[in-house]
Order: structure tokens, then C-alpha cells, then sequence
């Protein structure tokens, strides 16, 4: 099979840059339908990004996730060269920037740089009889969305909903819950893959499966596919929106899978994700590893386009903010103020944020603007950002007041918002939390002019330090210097909404 390497590395590319149309289909149906103006100005910069990264080849997300691929194969073939084949693949796309560096050592911390480790990629291999063709299917999965999968065992209490009981009902309020702690933090509109049942291995696993359906199937019993509509159409009740900034769609696809379970165990397992929602397949021809047709779209029709304005649409009322930044300027900002940011900006995620509690910033961050962000960045004589979105910064709330406090940091980009600590440490010293559009990688990075410096790379690349210089960049101001927070008000909001379901359904 000479072609099985440059087909899998075709279906990676395609995969990450290229979203299917049964997720196009839904994302353009919540363009349609949503009256959130937040929601709505957030769904065109998550269009215009779409279409972006299809039209440029360029990853959809910077945070390319996991890959998780399902491999069919005759009797007989050798899953040793095909996995060494996909492994080799899936290096070569690292190198040419459709995915990023994430395969990191859980003992050192140290970046494989080609996502190549223990463990990843994940490959599942299985026979069928089928002497002619090998069918490969690729789910990419992004840490955001994958921190947000949980798993329940019933019978339990679930905040708001009161008892889960180990029946459809209970089902049905752990799927809830699962929808309403993500809020934002997932980059909604969201979609729900669920197992019944199994052992804790198996139903996490077989909720993963379920993501490889299409968003518009309909499950074969009866009983499901009502339980998958009730959980999309109610989801979308809870008030929370795309990005958790309030409004009226919040999921896009809920699947739901059943397996037989031990006496003792009820588990329900949830795999969220993200409206990034990257999964693509091919059949090949067994004896030359040639792609032969995709899955889940027609090659004869060209993706459809998603922008129905350009993106970012400016009002005239929008903030300019040009760093470096002064406590006034952020103390004159309201939640819910529209900023535009030019000037110069840090990147620092999980590594920054733990190293700038023992040691002094390698620059000056007083007045600066911190940004929760670990880009793609490509090599030729300088350095360029190929994929730039906002990561979930709630993972930095045991760090960040103090780094506000100590550095002079006056604006954090992020998403999905941050917790009380961050939010008592701007009010305290001046600062305020910034939202920009997550998965928006393509559009970000456009407003990156150039890389001025880059520290820490001891970290990798997404850990690393990056220095920027931007024009224009877009977010919403939703935690500011007063003590007021969007995030927080959706949350209290969407659960007064939540425990008004808990009487039962099914």
C-alpha cells in the first residue's frame, strides 16, 4: 500500500482545516436562530474563521486536539505498518503546521514536538469482511472540550436537578448537568457524545464513539432518539449561548449510545465537544492505500460558505485599547464593552502562569496584556502564527490574581471566563478579563502582525512565552475592574433555568 501514508496524511489535514457538512449544516442553522448579540457577533467571527481555515488550509482551532482514529481492515492486513504509517503521518502534519505540538510527557512535561508518544495518537484497529477496501476515521478532540467530559454514577445528587435515579430519567438530568457545567468553558454550541452503561473504560469510550455519527442522523431506538432530541432542544432553553455569553443556542448534536453494564455500576459517560466539531473519514482501496471516497461529504460539492458578514462587524461603539495599558483606561471599561487591542501582547498558558509564580517575567508585563493562547507557529527565517484562538482560562485561577498583582498585568484574553480569585484581584488592582471568540484560530491570527520575541520555548511551543505585536484584535470585555462578572450572571442565571427541569420527563 505505497499511497496509505500520504492518504492519512491528507485525511489529517482535511480534518483539522475542513469542517464536515453535517457540522456546517448546524452551525449555520444557529447564524439563523440566534438572537443573543454577543452570541450572534460571536457565531460570524466562528463562520468567517470556518471558511478561513477550508479556503487556506490552515488548522480551524490552534488547539488540534487529540487524534483518535478507527481503522476497518481486511483479515489478514498488517496493522504494524499501518500504524507505523499513521504514526509517521501524523509527524509529517505537525511539521507542516495542520496539527500542533500536543503530545506531552506526563512525568517531565516535555513536548514530543511531533505528537508522537505513549498513547498518541490513539489508534483502534478493527477487522471486517471486506477484502477490497480499509476505512479510516479521524475524530481531532481539543483539550478545552475534552476537560469538560465527565462521567456520573447512579444513583447520585446532581446540583439543581436533585436525585438521578438509575433510569432514562436519571439519564436524562445527568445530560442536562453535563450541558450546563461546560457553559462556555467548551466552546459552545456544543455536542454531546453518551454512553449507558458499561464499565468506567468502556462507556467513556463508547461516548467518544458516538461523536463519529453524524449531526443529523437519527438513532435506531426509539427511545434514544427521543431522549437526543429533548436534550438539544431543552439544552438550548438554558439561556447560555455560544461561548456561555448568553442566548439562545447552546448545542448543536446530542448522540447516545447504550451498553449492558454490571449489577453493581450505572454509569452515564459524556464526551463534549466543541462547535469545532472535526471528524472526517475515507474508505481505501485495500491493495494501494489510495483514497477511494470520503465520509461524511461529497467530494463533487464544494463546502459550503459559512460568513454572512465578514466577521467581526464594528458599530463604532467598540473600545480601543492600545498596550501598554493604564489602571484608568480599565477602570473606564463595563462588562460588556466591545474592545479592539493593538499593541503588544504575551501569550502564557499552564507553564508561564506556574513559572511566573517562582521567577520574575523574562519582560516587563507591567501594563501589558496577557493572552491565555498556544498558537501554531511555522519556521522560515522568522516566526509566523499560522492558528492563534483563546484556550479556557479557568485553568489559571489558582495563578492569576497573584500574577495581576505582583506583574501589573491589566488585561487577560481568554475563554470561558474566570473564577472569584481573578475576579477580586481585578477589582483590587485594576484589570479586567477579556473573552475572544474560542476556536477562532484562523481569524485571530490575522491580527497578529508579527513575532517580536519568544522566552520559555523550554516549554514547547504552546507553553512557550510568545511576544506579539496586534492590530485590532477583538473581544468582549466579561469580568471587569468593578466586581462584575458575565460569566458568573450566565451561570446563576442558566441554573435558576436548570432546576426548573427537574421534575421528571421520561
Amino acid at each position: 500500500m505505497d499511497a496509505f501514508r500520504e492518504s492519512m496524511l491528507q485525511l489529517i489535514t482535511q480534518t483539522s482545516t475542513n469542517l464536515p457538512p453535517d457540522v456546517r449544516r448546524a452551525m449555520a442553522s444557529a447564524l439563523d436562530t440566534e438572537q443573543g448579540a454577543r452570541s450572534a457577533q460571536a457565531l460570524n467571527v466562528i463562520a468567517t474563521n470556518i471558511d478561513m481555515a477550508c479556503d487556506n488550509e490552515g488548522p480551524i482551532c490552534q488547539d488540534t486536539g487529540w487524534p483518535t482514529f478507527e481503522v476497518h481492515t481486511p483479515v489478514g492486513a498488517n496493522q504494524i505498518i499501518m500504524k507505523r504509517q499513521i504514526q509517521e503521518a501524523t509527524a509529517e502534519a505537525t511539521k507542516r503546521g495542520k496539527l500542533r505540538s500536543n503530545s506531552v510527557d506526563s512525568l517531565t512535561g516535555a513536548n514530543s514536538g511531533d505528537n508522537l508518544g505513549p498513547g498518541t495518537p490513539t489508534i483502534h484497529f478493527a477487522q471486517w469482511e471486506n477484502d477490497d477496501e480499509i476505512e479510516v476515521k479521524l475524530l481531532l478532540k481539543g483539550g478545552g472540550c475534552e476537560n469538560k467530559n465527565i462521567q456520573y454514577s447512579l444513583p447520585m445528587e446532581l446540583p439543581h436537578l436533585g436525585k438521578a435515579g438509575r433510569d432514562l430519567d436519571g439519564v436524562r438530568k445527568c445530560l442536562l448537568h453535563a450541558v450546563w457545567q461546560a457553559q462556555g468553558q467548551g466552546c459552545s454550541a456544543g455536542a454531546l457524545g453518551v454512553c449507558i452503561g458499561g464499565d468506567r473504560t468502556t462507556s467513556y469510550q463508547h461516548a467518544k464513539e458516538q461523536l463519529f455519527r453524524t449531526l443529523d442522523d437519527t438513532n435506531p431506538h426509539p427511545q434514544l432518539a427521543k431522549l437526543e432530541d429533548y436534550i438539544v432542544q431543552t439544552s438550548n432553553t438554558l439561556g447560555i449561548g455560544t461561548m456561555g455569553f448568553g442566548g439562545g443556542v447552546t448545542l448543536i448534536g446530542c448522540k447516545v449510545g447504550v451498553l449492558n453494564r454490571l449489577p453493581a455500576s450505572f454509569f452515564v459517560s459524556v464526551a463534549y465537544d466543541c462547535w469545532a466539531f472535526r471528524r472526517l473519514g475515507v474508505v481505501l482501496d485495500a491493495k494501494t492505500g489510495e483514497i477511494k471516497r470520503w465520509l461524511y461529504r461529497d467530494e463533487k460539492e464544494p463546502a459550503a460558505q459559512m460568513s454572512r458578514g465578514g466577521g467581526f462587524v464594528r458599530t463604532g461603539k467598540e473600545k480601543v485599547l492600545r498596550a501598554p495599558i493604564t489602571e484608568e483606561q480599565v477602570r473606564e471599561l463595563q462588562v460588556g464593552d466591545v474592545v479592539l487591542v493593538s499593541g503588544e501582547m504575551y501569550t502564557g498558558r499552564d507553564a508561564v502562569h506556574s513559572h511566573l509564580m517562582k521567577h520574575e517575567p523574562p519582560a516587563s508585563l507591567q501594563g501589558s496584556v496577557l493572552y491565555h493562547c498556544g498558537p501554531v507557529v511555522m519556521k522560515n527565517g522568522h516566526y509566523r502564527i499560522t492558528a492563534a484562538g483563546p484556550t479556557t482560562s479557568i485553568r489559571e485561577e489558582p495563578y492569576q490574581g497573584e500574577i495581576i498583582k505582583r506583574y501589573g498585568v491589566r488585561a487577560v484574553i481568554g475563554k470561558g471566563g474566570m473564577g472569584a480569585k481573578t475576579l477580586a484581584a481585578m477589582k483590587d488592582f485594576g484589570a479586567v478579563y477579556l473573552n475572544a471568540i474560542g476556536g477562532a484560530a484562523q481569524y485571530y491570527a490575522r491580527c497578529i502582525d508579527e513575532v517580536l520575541d519568544v522566552n520559555l520555548m523550554e516549554f514547547g511551543i504552546p507553553e512557550a512565552m510568545w511576544h506579539l505585536r496586534v492590530t485590532d484584535f477583538p473581544a468582549i470585555v466579561t469580568m471587569d475592574a468593578h466586581g462584575n462578572s458575565l460569566h458568573a450572571d450566565v451561570e446563576k442565571a442558566s441554573a435558576t433555568l436548570l432546576a426548573k427541569l427537574a421534575e421528571p420527563v421520561f
